[in-house]
């Protein structure tokens, strides 16, 4: 896990580190982040909260995907592509990037009744490995959105599709490290959990 560099910064690494995990962690808008800060004590403007999550947040989700669990081959999908369109071009281009990305090649495929994923498995061989229409086992990917989608009312929806990329990119990785089924696991399970998350956000941000 590579160290953060903070230098030439004038806020110390904990600060910046803070306002990052507040950012990410929470549905928070800029503003309220710098009142939260302000109240600390810490002076310092949204938009500088702002460039601290586009250029600290990205590090920090590379490093958290380094120490993320291990990933299976079940795949959920959903047609929330950030692409302007749901065809079959988006499709593969996004089924690409993940084959690319992953490391792991699907063992199963759950999609909702979108044709484009269809065409799409066909072309790549996973025709056999597709399970679409299977609407209780796609309740994962469905309410995945709606953490996104608060976040999306809050920042008064995202200003283009490249700065929703960048956002989801780190929230995912923020996401699901601190997710955890707590209606599934007793009090104790869940209490080592959260100190686990805790302690890999710690050295996800570790400072130079």
């Amino acid at each position: 896990m590579k160290p953060t560099s903070h230098a030439r910064h004038r806020f110390p690494a904990d600060v910046i580190g803070q306002t990052v995990w507040l950012c990410f962690r929470f549905t928070l808008s800029f503003r309220n982040i710098k009142d939260l800060m302000a109240e600390r004590g810490i002076a310092v403007s949204y938009e500088t909260i702002r460039y601290w999550t586009l250029k600290f947040g990205r590090l920090v989700a590379r490093n958290l995907r380094r120490t993320g669990p291990c990933r299976t081959g079940r795949w959920h999908l959903d047609e929330m592509l950030v692409h302007k369109r749901r065809n079959k071009q988006a499709a593969l281009k996004l089924l690409r990037r993940l084959l690319k990305h992953r490391g792991i090649h699907p063992l199963s495929l759950v999609t909702d009744g979108l044709t484009s994923y269809r065409t799409v498995f066909n072309d790549l061989g996973y025709a056999d490995r597709h399970q679409p229409r299977r609407l209780r086992d796609n309740n994962r990917a469905e309410n995945s959105h709606l953490p996104i989608r608060r976040r999306e009312r809050r920042q008064q929806r995202f200003k283009s599709q490249g700065s929703s990329q960048r956002f989801l990119a780190t929230y995912a990785a923020v996401y699901n490290t601190f997710n955890v089924q707590r209606r599934l696991i007793r009090r104790s399970t869940l209490r080592y959990l959260k100190g686990w998350a805790m302690a890999t956000w710690n050295k996800a941000t570790a400072a130079e």
